[in-house]
């Protein structure tokens, strides 16, 4: 057996991430023109990559109907224009989808049978609700398989809150906060624009073009947040302002072997070193980056204190603050989500991985004392995935420094 191929992040894009309902930027835009803007503008960035050398297109949506169903991987390859030999196919794996994308194109790298393939992901939860048209079997309920509100994500998140007493609401909404902060200065600083591929939009008001997050709200407050009403529970401590919104956007990657990107002279952003996925209890599916970073760190033998650099998904502040506190780690730490993260971005369910991956590559470029990083995330029906990544940019001086 031959050994594993080095599996390498050559690239990742975006759209800008919008609010989804009619107010919504991409109200009037397909799911699947979306992800295929992603994809050409992943392509037009980089020009040394033959396009029929594409060994495989996986794109992933949680809602798989409608303009987002139709074997996404497939379709987007074509609209986007990619020969008609390259193939393509379609995941789901709900928040995970667009991570599992660059797992499973990661692994058959890895695995010699491909060099080159795009992963990543799309929602459109304006037109396609998280769970829309879905027939869950009565087994789950009749068999006390799960409790009733288990697919209720803000629900799992009150959960943990009873679970855990000590993470009151005030610390999620002190970490929401800072999410804004943070998303507010890196934009200010130019460190999330490098990856947004700009989108025609259409409304009332005639034609324009998204080159920003809709989500974001840099005027944010303690005192406003403390406001806010808890849909999910009277007297509860999820809210709106400490969770992630309903969004739409779509992102995609190109991963190589590091022997093909040499060959055809790609930069490398990331080397892939491990990842892993858990099951946990769905109903405290917030839970489950615990034991998927721990079985990732197990399978890079490594541990905690060896990872520099946290993108952690901000599905809900109560989530986040369940990992950091599982590790010993700090609410403010600086190397966790340095610009920011979905609080403030939004969370277009199955494109959200790579976004994590964007941003992590990114910080690799200025933080050359960092060795590893880790991408992490809940995912629903009580789930989680991780992804550690290795810095091409380490520098030993730098780390002793």
């Amino acid at each position: 057996m031959a050994e594993r191929a080095e599996v390498v992040f050559v690239d990742g894009v975006r759209t800008p991430f919008g609010r989804a309902g009619d107010k919504g930027m991409y109200w009037n835009t397909r799911a699947d023109d979306l992800v295929v803007k992603a994809i050409i503008g992943l392509m037009e960035r980089n020009p040394g990559v033959p396009p029929d050398r594409i060994d495989d297109v996986a794109i992933a949506a949680t809602t798989q109907t409608g303009d987002q169903g139709l074997t996404l991987g497939r379709t987007a390859s074509l609209l986007a224009g990619l020969p008609k030999s390259v193939p393509g196919f379609a995941i789901d794996r709900m928040c995970a989808g667009a991570m599992t994308a660059v797992t499973m194109m990661g692994s058959s790298i890895g695995f010699g049978a491909y060099d080159l393939a795009i992963a990543g992901g799309v929602e459109h939860m304006g037109r396609h609700p998280m769970g829309f048209g879905a027939d869950p079997n009565p087994r789950f309920l009749s068999e006390r398989l799960v409790s009733e509100d288990a697919l209720n994500m803000g629900a799992t998140a009150e959960r943990i809150h009873d679970r855990f007493p000590e993470y009151t609401k005030e610390r999620s909404d002190r970490f929401a906060l800072r999410s804004q902060q943070k998303v507010a200065a890196a934009y200010e600083a130019g460190n999330i624009q490098p990856d947004l591929i700009p989108v025609a939009t259409r409304s009332e008001s005639g034609w324009g073009l998204a080159t920003r997050d809709e989500a974001p709200r840099p005027d944010t407050t303690l005192e406003g947040l403390a406001t806010l009403r808890t849909p999910f529970r009277s007297h509860g401590r999820v809210t709106a302002g400490n969770a992630s919104g309903l969004n739409d956007g779509a992102s995609a990657c190109l991963m190589a072997s590091g022997a093909t990107a040499r060959e055809l002279g790609l930069g490398v952003k990331m080397t892939m070193m491990s990842f892993a996925f858990a099951g946990v209890e769905p109903e405290v599916m917030g839970l489950g980056p615990v034991p998927s970073t721990e079985k990732a760190l197990r399978k890079a033998g490594l541990s905690i204190t060896d990872i520099g650099l946290f993108e952690l998904n901000e599905a809900f502040a109560v989530q986040v603050i369940s990992f950091l506190d599982h590790f010993g780690i700090d609410d403010e730490d600086p190397r966790v989500n340095e610009y920011g993260g979905a609080i403030a971005l939004g969370h277009p369910l199955a494109s959200s991985g790579v976004r994590l991956m964007n941003q992590l590559a990114h910080q690799f470029e200025s933080h050359p004392e960092v060795r590893y990083g880790l991408t992490a995330m809940c995912v629903g029906l009580g789930q989680g995935g991780s992804v550690i990544w290795e810095n091409p940019h380490f520098n030993k001086k730098a780390a002793k420094r």
